[in-house]
């Protein structure tokens, strides 16, 4: 499991040109990416890591603050381009393995105490934030 978790002022994702999931104040907008082998551990591990990372300001973690977390799926993250133009998604889990584990990961973070908003899984989104910092940090399940 892959994320990318970006320390935002405020965040919205877009579907049609209506906003389904939003941070109206500073927290946390999470790519989220899944590959064939991730389970319950790799949910586990990467919820209470979003949620205790230290990335906000003075050094508090969403977790310390009560900071929102918008959770958006991103099969791209597992993309490859290191040969040829054209990327390839091999390593991306499809949607029946990793539609249920995004849910389980935003699940696992509600469990841990997030207000947790969400893009629509496989859908074609449009996402819009302010990045503070700017900050961003790419995590990887082990």
């Amino acid at each position: 499991m892959r994320a990318v978790v970006q320390r935002v002022l405020t965040a919205s994702v877009s579907v049609e040109g209506e906003v389904v999931g939003a941070l109206d104040r500073p927290g946390l907008l999470v790519y989220l990416g899944v590959t064939h082998d991730d389970g319950p551990d790799q949910v586990a591990w990467t919820a209470r890591k979003i949620w205790d990372l230290r990335l906000l300001r003075d050094e508090a973690s969403a977790s310390d603050v009560g900071a929102p977390v918008l959770v958006v799926s991103q099969f791209t993250l597992y993309g490859d381009a290191r040969k040829g133009r054209r990327p390839t998604w091999a390593a991306a889990a499809p949607g029946p393995v990793s539609e249920p584990l995004y849910d389980a990961v935003c699940a696992e973070l509600t469990r841990l105490g997030a207000s947790v908003e969400r893009g629509v899984f496989g859908a074609d989104m449009q996402v819009a934030s302010v990045n503070d910092g700017p900050v961003t940090l790419e995590l990887e399940a082990p």
